[in-house]
């Protein structure tokens, strides 16, 4: 397919910079049609649950994720379709009524902690990122992040991390940067390999005549 998309997928522990990352890539592309594409809105649906069971989930563990619909969503655009992506409700604990229309672009970014932990989701990428980043600082960016923007205290934050974070991490996360084609340490801070990953994309780009 001469105008096939390239697909990247970026992973990484909780707070380990992914969306910086992805956000250096994009601007790198500002030239080009580029959609980034976040896991953490393909959290299944849990309207059929009552409240107090959502509140148990498990966001860090991979059958949070509703990778069937993520896959059939990658296809699409993959195919030059456009999908309508859904949108989380954390307050709920639950997939929203709403939804985002996402038209189809030359360039795909995939972010999420688990991005790579799903075979099939890997066999769609042309380049497989791990951002990897020291345990301390993720933990400090999760909680200033879930603090300001979730209104959750200190203590709550430490109490999931030890209980659920770190565990998921070190079972499901920190394994699948053995399928990463580029590690970037320190995440968004790391040029040199940000510089790499993008002139790979573009020389991609190149050979399937987008550009």
């Amino acid at each position: 397919m001469a105008d096939k998309p390239v697909v990247i997928g970026v992973a990484g522990g909780t707070g380990s910079g992914k969306t910086t990352v992805t956000r250096s890539i994009y601007q790198h592309f500002v030239d080009k049609t580029i959609l980034m594409i976040e896991q953490d809105y393909y959290y299944k649906d849990q309207s059929h649950l009552p409240l107090k069971e959502r509140l148990n989930t498990n966001y860090d563990h991979p059958l949070a994720f509703d990778n069937d619909l993520l896959l059939e969503h990658l296809n699409d655009l993959i195919d030059r379709k456009p999908v309508k992506k859904p949108v989380y409700d954390y307050k709920l604990h639950t997939r929203s009524d709403e939804v985002v229309h996402v038209e189809p672009k030359d360039v795909i970014i995939l972010e999420g902690i688990l991005v790579l932990e799903d075979q099939r989701l890997r066999d769609m990428m042309d380049i497989k990122v791990f951002v990897d980043t020291d345990a301390d600082i993720r933990i400090i960016r999760r909680m200033m992040r879930d603090i300001k923007e979730r209104g959750r205290s200190i203590e709550s934050v430490i109490e999931q991390y030890e209980n659920v974070v770190r565990p998921m991490h070190l079972q499901f996360v920190e394994p699948t940067k053995r399928y990463a084609d580029i590690i970037i340490p320190e995440g968004g801070q790391n040029l040199v390999a940000i510089d790499l990953m993008t002139t790979k994309v573009r020389s991609i780009l190149e050979e399937r005549s987008i550009m």
